[in-house]
């Protein structure tokens, strides 16, 4: 692509790129010693003019790679000290994306959004030049986005700050390793280049990692390769193009299982094995049919009581029941013993595979004055294999492309400057997307001693059969969107902007892979319908620097699942297009000639239509919270932030009546021998009638954090963050709380010419702390125990 631009304008070959004119190049303001950690530049990231993020009235923050770097930051669940309201709880061990004011957000690639990633697979945080990670629904010009919030990945980019090529080629090698085995290896080269006369820009960034793992049976082997190119290819038109490659290869990790409060508190583990006398065939496996059979019939899977007496919740199981009625739940050679942390679910064959390809072809074109017209071409593809032998695979095979416009331009009179954009987008989804999860036996497994042929799940990935969703189709989204910035003289500055999508769907289930117990009531459908999305906000910068603002929005959510899948029946009810609203207000400021931040806001979020819900990656959620952060550069030497978070997340899906949950051990209050019914699931429904029962578990009501940095001028710096993190319930029916805890992280860095050695120890206090995993419908039996006190150290090379 590079080389027809370049012959495709012959005539233009012989002439260099000019400089920017003084008059138009923007003063860039440099702060020594910031990291990039103060909001001085300007970013697109929420609403697309050229605003910092001292000026946009949304709270948003930015995580600069001068930042990643300095504090050792390999993964998402390390952000939750650097940036407010992200506590992230565990999606089975894999961080995919942030939970963002209390549910899953979203990523987005230089502004374009991705496919779902709950976790599917580690979002590659070390390749980007920073993260912008707003709170709140996208603007307008993004298209449908999640209540929450979202994670924008900008990678190393080919130009230089100042809008021009970098004079000589600049770049690093490091090799990083740590305890159980880390082992991961990167480079990074940005530089210009020639065909012929014709000058590009180029960025090319190369990551590999084959590591252990504290916990057994955990191996990450993780490839990234990222490119960007840049070239001009007229005075005025100039294409930025590039992408994106990840083959990850490991494992999710659900944690503990048998979970009781006594687990969580001194480490008492139930242990015992189910019997293998289920396994008739002899293949060292549970197939669906098997399980069906157990119990003469009743099966491994119990939805309520109702064969002791019950209804639909779990207080009539008894031990004198089960005995009688459900024998092949109980465990052989039950005890108890103190369970090792690193001993998890995982088992030995277990496998998350993600091969992830991601692209992008920007033409920009500068007309007169201001305007600009930018064509972006947007590709990101998933393909993934995830195999959990207590009973739950899954495979994706999706992939999205998006074609949007972007008109914007800008005017200056004597009362104010005039910003406007306007743009129109395509957005075609296809997915083809299968799970099974019809017998998840979460406690059959004796974590202690490993699986065994009597709690091995014959997995539909295995099989090709039994299939609990197997579904194919596609829907397309169709974009028209405006936005308009009049910034006044005086200090007011009001946003208005208006989206318009209508998206056409259709899902076919492929019923011949499905489970024939387990077929879909509606196994196709097509449909279109429509959302409307607003965004409003006004703000005023006063004479002392404070910035008031206030934020109104609404905006369209497209409900889909793990794998970017619409269900047939979504389609046919439809309810595959909801909507959420925000109210936020809050207040900003820049002093001390910019090198000190602060903001403070608060805000409520929640989702209009209730009955549209993706139980484990897009709930229906009602959110409140207060959000502060300060960011201080003292001097050259020293850089300190604080963040502290409070946040009600209430599920107003759970609040609507029977709330379907998966039950532990706490919940079976007349079971006094629970090794009776740890061979099986039980499940039923939850009723949950007040706000502080429906509260999503896993999310902390307070979160408080602090960092600071110092380098000394003989190469020397030291660092550190504190956090602070409220217990949590780990699941709805609040029978097991997680602790509360302190996490203090600690390094050190030695910078000589051009090398430098860092080590960072993370759990520096060897805090023991959990984090709830999949809460929305296993929290009562699952947790993900933390690592204990570990250390990384890079050792770099800078030319």
């Amino acid at each position: 692509m590079l080389a027809g631009t370049a012959l495709a304008r012959p005539a233009l070959a012989d002439d260099a790129t000019p400089p920017p004119a003084a008059d138009d190049a923007q003063k860039e303001i440099v702060v020594t010693g910031s990291l990039g950690a103060l909001p001085l530049k300007d970013v697109g990231s929420v609403f697309g003019f050229d605003k910092t993020l001292a000026e946009t009235p949304r709270s948003a923050s930015t995580v600069s790679s001068e930042q990643l770097e300095r504090f050792g930051i390999t993964q998402i669940y390390d952000l939750v000290s650097q940036v407010p309201g992200t506590f992230t709880s565990s999606f089975f061990g894999t961080g995919g994306a942030l939970d963002i004011r209390g549910t899953p957000g979203e990523v987005y690639f230089r502004g374009m959004l991705r496919l779902e990633n709950p976790g599917n697979y580690p979002t590659p945080i070390a390749a980007a030049d920073r993260i912008d990670i707003v709170r709140g629904p996208a603007s307008p010009i993004y298209g449908p986005s999640k209540t929450g919030g979202y994670m924008n990945f900008v990678p190393k980019t080919a130009r230089a700050a100042n809008g021009t090529y970098a004079p000589d080629p600049t770049g690093f090698v490091s090799y990083e390793t740590g305890s159980w085995g880390r082992n991961v290896f990167k480079a990074n080269i940005t530089g210009p280049g020639k065909i012929g006369n014709h000058q590009f820009g180029y960025s090319l960034y190369g990551e590999v990692e084959d590591s252990g793992s504290y916990y057994r049976n955990i191996h990450p082997r993780n490839l990234v390769l990222s490119a960007a190119f840049d070239t001009d290819i007229t005075s005025n038109l100039r294409v930025e193009f590039g992408g994106m490659y990840q083959k990850f290869r490991g494992q999710q990790n659900g944690g503990w299982n048998r979970l009781t409060q006594d687990l969580v508190d001194n480490g008492t583990y139930i242990t015992g094995n189910a019997s293998n006398a289920l396994d008739t065939n002899h293949d060292g496996q549970i197939s669906r049919t098997e399980a069906r059979a157990a119990n003469g019939g009743a099966g491994l899977v119990a939805f309520g009581s109702f064969a002791c007496g019950g209804l639909d919740g779990p207080g009539g199981w008894t031990d004198a029941c089960l005995r009688a009625n459900y024998p092949d739940m109980a465990l052989q050679n039950h005890g108890t013993t103190t369970l090792s942390k690193r001993n998890t679910l995982t088992g030995p064959n277990d496998k998350l595979n993600n091969d992830q390809k991601t692209g992008y072809f920007d033409l920009i074109w500068t007309g007169p004055k201001k305007l600009e017209i930018k064509n972006q071409l947007f590709y990101d593809g998933t393909k993934n294999l995830n195999e959990n032998y207590y009973g739950f695979s899954q495979f994706i095979n999706s992939y999205v492309i998006e074609d949007k416009i972007v008109a914007s331009d800008s005017f200056t009179t004597s009362l104010m400057k005039l910003s406007v954009q306007g743009a129109t987008s395509l957005r075609y989804t296809h997915f083809k997307f299968g799970d099974d999860f019809g017998v998840e036996l979460w406690n059959r497994p004796d974590i202690t001693t490993g699986y065994t042929d009597a709690s091995t799940r014959q997995l539909s990935t295995d099989c090709e059969c039994d299939y609990s969703d197997y579904l194919k189709g596609h829907y397309l989204d169709v974009g028209v969107a405006g936005l308009v910035d009049a910034d006044f003289n005086f200090g007011l500055d009001i946003i208005g902007g208006l989206r318009w999508d209508h998206v056409h769907a259709k899902s076919t289930a492929i019923l011949s892979k499905y489970d024939p117990t387990g077929l879909p009531s509606i196994p196709e459908a097509s449909g279109s319908d429509s959302g409307l999305s607003w965004n409003t906000s006004v703000s005023y910068r006063t004479p002392i620097g404070l910035i008031p603002y206030f934020t109104a929005s609404r905006q369209s959510t497209v409900v889909a699942g793990e794998g970017a899948e619409i269900q047939p029946a979504a389609i046919a009810s439809g309810t595959f297009l909801s909507a959420s609203r925000l109210l936020e207000a809050g207040v900003k400021g820049e002093f001390l000639n910019k090198r000190l931040y602060a903001a403070l806001s608060v805000y409520k979020q929640e989702r209009t239509d209730v009955v549209s819900d993706s139980p484990l990656t897009n709930q229906s959620i009602r959110t409140k919270g207060v959000e502060a952060e300060l960011r201080w550069s003292v001097d050259r030497h020293l850089l300190v932030s604080a963040n502290y978070t409070y946040i009600d997340v209430v599920n107003i899906s759970a609040l609507a009546g029977a709330y379907f949950n998966y039950f532990g051990i706490g919940d079976l209050s007349n079971v006094a021998s629970p090794w009776l019914a740890l061979g099986g699931s039980q499940i039923g429904n939850l009723y949950l009638t007040t706000n502080s029962q429906a509260r999503r578990p896993g999310i902390p009501h307070n979160v408080v954090s602090a960092t600071g940095t110092y380098a000394f001028d003989n190469g020397l710096a030291v660092n550190a963050d504190l956090s602070h993190v409220d217990s949590v319930f780990s699941g709805y029916s609040q029978q097991v709380r997680l602790p509360g805890y302190w996490l203090l992280n600690a390094g050190a860095s030695f910078t000589t010419g051009r090398w430098m050695l860092r080590v960072v120890v993370k759990n520096l206090n060897n805090a023991r702390y959990f984090r709830a995993g999949g809460q929305d419908l296993f929290g009562a039996d699952i947790a993900l125990p933390q690592q204990p006190r570990s250390f990384q150290a890079t050792l770099q090379y800078k030319f």
